[in-house]
């Protein structure tokens, strides 16, 4: 199969999956905001950013190790499982004494009214991560897609039953998301009989401190990028309070539809760069997929900004609404972090772990710096440039480090004034309130976008559908 159909045809998939799990429940956030106050999505949304933290923070993140370690030819994938399984089980026993320690002392009052949805949560959490992973790295991406379709029936379904007929607020929101991940795991583990490989497992040490060499830089990578996506809440809760964090939390709604386009698209590509890594891209298969993929994110955020106000009307509940102010640099963000998550794939086909915590540590450095005084002065504001301007850092940085190591020749000119044409949006749709203003200069920054790629955009979707042909 050629390199762009292998991509295409991964993308397919996974869209599948992605669609389901992201942009379906996306839909359901009118039901969110309608339903749950904005201090009860502010607590849930800071359970959810605690657990994304924790996760590869006490498994070492062997879940980037099972995926990596799993995608190399002649490899004992009973190993493999086995390892992962055993730092998740670890990591749970930590997180249920850290939980007892809490109910003892009574340090959070919160947490022991949701400890058992939460544990039960950061449980599903590690073990959904180890064989979601494993699934990917063993080429079972029609089972990843229909697992993804499964689990979005279940918590869309569960969000309904719990929230508007059994109406139980904050603790049907919590248990629509266990179910719906437990269900992505029961059918993975079904179909793949990834049990098997628990079953026969064999312990090997010195594949064990291979992959433990590889994740632990990893570490410092999940932290810094969980820095860099959601250290944001803790700094608006803490300054402006949970209600505000609340709403901000809400902004990220509508960057979400570019997410999933990332979050598809990274994880078709992590296989590819892997399985078509060429050091002096001979054929240009590397640098056409970069430019066609960042146009696409530059567009998307163009037009999402151009619709930011009528989305958060549609979307957002009375209260919510103000949310629509921060999601344009947030959107942004998503534009650099997509960019820098592609380089990403590229140093993870050379196992060049290291490299990623470099970039990653110096931009979540500066983002909270820079999150605590913007916030201060700016608000929530402040939180959602800081973020744009820490993967801005982060693209820059690892271009740098990818750039060493292969031949990519990027039209960094062009591509740095498009990126200061979305700013120049963003910064226009918070200053101009007349309607027909607004609208016209928001068709020019989206005219402006097109017209920079217009010559490239051609070129590049003639190759790629001949190609595909």
């Amino acid at each position: 199969m050629g390199r762009y159909k292998y991509l295409i045809k991964n993308m397919g998939l996974l869209t599948l999956s992605s669609f389901a799990t992201k942009l379906l429940s996306f839909f359901l956030v009118p039901l969110y905001t309608s339903v749950l106050t904005t201090s009860e999505y502010g607590t849930y949304d800071l359970f959810n950013t605690t657990i994304s933290l924790l996760v590869p923070l006490l498994t070492i993140d062997i879940q980037e190790a099972v995926l990596r370690f799993s995608m190399d030819d002649n490899v004992d994938h009973n190993k493999i499982w086995y390892v992962g399984c055993r730092y998740s089980i670890i990591s749970c026993f930590i997180v249920f004494a850290g939980l007892v320690l809490n109910r003892i002392t009574g340090l959070l009052p919160v947490l022991q009214q949701y400890e058992i949805e939460f544990f039960i949560l950061y449980a599903l959490t590690v073990f959904s991560g180890v064989i979601l992973y494993f699934s990917r790295g063993t080429g079972r991406i029609a089972d990843l897609s229909v697992a993804g379709v499964i689990s979005s029936g279940v918590m869309i379904s569960c969000n309904i039953l719990f929230l508007l007929v059994l109406q139980i607020g904050l603790y049907g929101y919590f248990w629509a998301s266990i179910l719906g991940s437990a269900a992505q795991c029961i059918y993975l583990l079904i179909r793949s009989k990834i049990w098997e490989n628990f079953k026969n497992h064999k312990d090997d040490a010195t594949l064990r401190n291979e992959m433990t060499s590889y994740s632990k830089p990893m570490v410092a990578n999940a932290i810094s990028w969980w820095v860099n996506n959601a250290s944001d809440r803790y700094v608006v809760t803490w300054l402006c309070g949970v209600a505000i964090n609340g709403i901000y939390s809400v902004s990220y709604k509508i960057p979400s539809i570019m997410s999933i386009l990332q979050s598809i698209f990274s994880q078709a590509w992590t296989l590819s760069a892997t399985k078509e890594f060429d050091k002096e891209d001979k054929d240009g298969f590397f640098i056409n997929i970069y430019n066609a993929y960042n146009f696409l994110l530059v567009i998307a955020c163009s037009l999402l900004t151009f619709m930011d106000k009528p989305l958060a009307k549609m979307l957002f509940a009375k209260d919510f609404y103000s949310a629509w102010k921060y999601a344009p640099f947030l959107m942004i963000s998503t534009v650099f972090s997509g960019m820098a998550a592609f380089l990403g794939g590229i140093l993870s086909a050379l196992k060049k772990s290291s490299l990623f915590a470099k970039s990653s540590v110096i931009t979540a450095v500066v983002n909270t710096i820079l999150n605590i005084v913007l916030v201060i002065f700016i608000g929530p504001l402040g939180a959602a440039i800081s973020t744009a301007f820490a993967y801005f850092l982060m693209w820059l940085i690892r271009l740098k480090q990818v750039k060493q190591c292969i031949d990519l020749r990027v039209s960094f000119i062009r591509d740095s004034i498009a990126y200061l044409v979305l700013v120049l949006q963003a910064l226009a749709l918070l200053v101009i309130s007349k309607d027909t203003v607004f609208c016209w200069q928001q068709l020019v920054f989206v005219l402006i976008v097109l017209l920079l790629y217009t010559k490239e955009m051609k070129l590049v979707c003639t190759k790629i559908l001949a190609k595909v042909k």
